[in-house]
């Protein structure tokens, strides 16, 4: 199972704080409009944490597929759809799903044992 890109997406309650945080950490701007609230920082070691104020219940992890670490286009990836379906098939349970005959970009939403979110969210 293909799942793309990783990463982190955390619920800040001040963007700017804590841009400057992740920075003293080692963390890089390399996406995201300040002015939309939302940015994505990565270390040299390639780890990414995504900073969203005012647009998660919960901090979440995410995945991109159809995206590398450098949220380049991969060549080829696993479709939402398929990846959803098998996941279906697994028994597990969706907290959003993707309308199974879409196409292009689209997202669903599972949750671990535990809560927590998982957000898988292709963007082509």
């Amino acid at each position: 199972m293909k799942l793309g890109a990783f990463s982190i997406s955390l619920n800040v309650n001040d963007i700017k704080a804590s841009k400057e945080f992740y920075q003293k950490l080692g963390f890089k701007v390399f996406g995201g409009d300040i002015s939309q609230n939302w940015l994505m920082l990565k270390n040299e070691s390639g780890q990414i944490v995504g900073l969203f104020e005012g647009m998660l219940e919960k901090n979440t992890l995410t995945f991109n597929p159809g995206w590398d670490q450098n949220a380049e286009n991969l060549p080829a990836f696993d479709d939402i759809r398929e990846l959803q379906k098998s996941l279906l098939d697994k028994g597990l349970d969706f907290v959003s799903l993707v309308e199974a005959d879409s196409d292009g970009p689209a997202s669903f939403v599972i949750e671990d044992p535990d809560g927590n979110p998982i957000l898988v969210d292709q963007h082509r």
